[in-house]
């Protein structure tokens, strides 16, 4: 008979460590009860707060709510995409794109863009699909109404970050974002020309922001200057999958082994001694994670020995230990969840845990 030491130790074990499925969909149900607007269906940043949270990352909420439901097929996942993009419309003037105090930077505009484009791709809406393509159309070219040019600089190459005079750096967090918004849209429409948009913007991003030999992404260019190095894991994570969405399109290896070397960047160099990811502290930093939960998972099929997914499994286990009396898990995986944790730091281990069900 066991003793009582060894039974304490193993169900101690059993609490620790994640079962993939049933415990995605009680982290994720947790993260909802304490930052989803029951109401209003929308993000707060708080728990049980009405300081709603940043225009940009829900959108990256939206996305959460996708890859749960791209993996189960859930009606319960089916019914919160269709709630949360609801709960945005009526929060953000119909996703007017052209109301420029709504939307005052390019790339906000832009993560939105690529979840109407995934969005379509689950549901068949074409509502999504509209949405999407007039999105994209107002940050490639610009709109009278709001006066500006477009992200795209067609006498150099790549995307601008925002069309005010202090906003003309060409950013990592617009550029391979354009990129992926493209490739999905190209795949929508069957339009050739979001494929060769696609090509050009992440041939610009590669001579200018990605390190060939290290896999690092720069953060930033601007314009007669040199490259601004500075790392972030979210710019990693939509280098990773630009690169593995244009080579399903292009069957070039090219774009394939790139993406490889920007994860590898990230689990070598950017992650801990343990292998646990990254994170900064700041404003709205706390989501990178979920971003890069998002991407990360695209290389998943090209990764026979499934040293990514044993990674991030790690990662989970180590955030899931840590995990409040709430059920909610920290952007520091190694250290509990706080009174003051915020719905970006929040959704980190979440997303991971709906990818690796």
């Amino acid at each position: 008979m066991m003793n009582q030491k060894l039974l304490s130790s193993i169900a101690m074990l059993c609490f620790a460590v994640p079962s993939s499925a049933q415990d995605a969909d009680r982290a994720f149900a947790d993260f909802n009860s304490q930052f989803l607007d029951s109401e209003k269906q929308i993000y707060m940043v708080y728990p049980q707060s009405k300081q709603v949270a940043a225009i940009w990352t829900q959108a990256i909420y939206w996305d959460m709510a996708m890859m749960a439901y791209e993996k189960t097929k859930s009606l319960q996942y089916a019914k919160l995409i269709k709630q949360i993009y609801e709960g945005n419309y009526k929060h953000y003037d119909g996703y007017n794109w052209n109301n420029s105090t709504i939307w005052f930077i390019y790339d906000d505009l832009m993560w939105w863009i690529i979840s109407f484009a995934r969005a379509y791709e689950l549901t068949q809406d074409p509502t999504y699909l509209a949405h999407a393509v007039l999105g994209f159309e107002r940050v490639w070219s610009g709109t009278p109404k709001v006066a500006d040019k477009g992200s795209y600089d067609p006498e150099r190459g790549g995307m601008f970050w925002g069309w005010k005079s202090d906003q003309r750096g060409k950013t990592a967090c617009i550029n391979y974002p354009s990129v992926v918004a493209a490739v999905h849209l190209y795949r929508a429409t069957k339009d050739k020309s979001y494929l060769e948009k696609a090509k050009s913007v992440y041939a610009w991003s590669r001579e200018a922001l990605f390190d060939k030999q290290q896999g690092k992404v720069g953060d930033h260019q601007v314009p007669g200057h040199k490259t601004n190095w500075t790392v972030n894991l979210y710019n990693q994570a939509t280098c990773i999958g630009a690169g593995v969405l244009l080579y399903e399109e292009t069957k070039n290896k090219d774009y394939l082994e790139d993406a490889k070397l920007a994860a590898n960047y990230v689990k070598d160099s950017m992650s801990d001694p343990e292998g646990i990811l990254p994170f900064k502290n700041g404003i709205e930093q706390g989501i990178y994670t979920a971003i890069f939960a998002q991407y990360i998972q695209q290389l998943f099929p090209y990764d026979k020995k499934d040293v990514y997914k044993k990674w991030l499994a790690k990662n989970v286990e180590v955030a899931w230990k840590n995990r409040d009396d709430r059920g909610l898990m920290d952007k520091n995986f190694h250290r509990k969840a706080h009174e003051k944790t915020e719905v970006y730091d929040a959704s980190a281990a979440v997303a991971l845990m709906q990818i690796l069900r």
